[in-house]
């Protein structure tokens, strides 16, 4: 069973490198090629997986990622209890996501909670988006806070 779960974690892994390319077209309008290179992923790879993610001719360079999409990642966000893996739909609540753990660290740097009012009264995945700064700052002083990676990678199987 050991050879299930590692090829499992290496087909997230693979999965996750792939979503960050067609977030990284969408981001910067990289070709799949560059965004691939720079994510160390085959082009190919990126559309076995994520295929209809991706609009245009199958062999030209004029590929383009769709706007936006439904699929799921694994991401950690911030709860009460520390840093939790939670199921995210879509590219737009990654995003949200990802601007949240922005604000995030940009006010556990400086002390300033403006960027946190946008996320007021908001949840991501079911989970209510934490925007107390006495909470944040308490989590972060018990080492709770995991702000350097926001995609929950599986666990690795030794």
């Amino acid at each position: 069973m050991k050879n299930g779960k590692q090829k499992r974690g290496r087909r997230a892994t693979t999965y996750n490198r792939a979503l960050h390319v067609v977030a990284r077209m969408r981001r910067t309008g990289q070709t799949l090629t560059a965004a691939s290179r720079d994510e160390h992923i085959d082009p190919r790879t990126v559309r076995k997986y994520l295929g209809a993610e991706l609009r245009g001719p199958k062999l030209k360079r004029k590929v383009r990622p769709t706007k936006g999409d439904r699929r799921r990642r694994d991401m950690l966000i911030p709860t009460a209890l520390g840093t939790s893996p939670v199921a995210v739909r879509g590219s737009r609540q990654a995003s949200q996501l990802g601007r949240y753990m922005a604000a995030v660290g940009k006010y556990l740097r400086t002390g300033d909670s403006d960027s946190l009012d946008e996320f007021r009264g908001k949840s991501i995945g079911g989970h209510l988006l934490i925007t107390d700064p006495d909470t944040l700052g308490s989590l972060a002083q018990a080492g709770a806070m995991q702000l350097d990676e926001i995609y929950a990678l599986p666990e690795s199987s030794s």
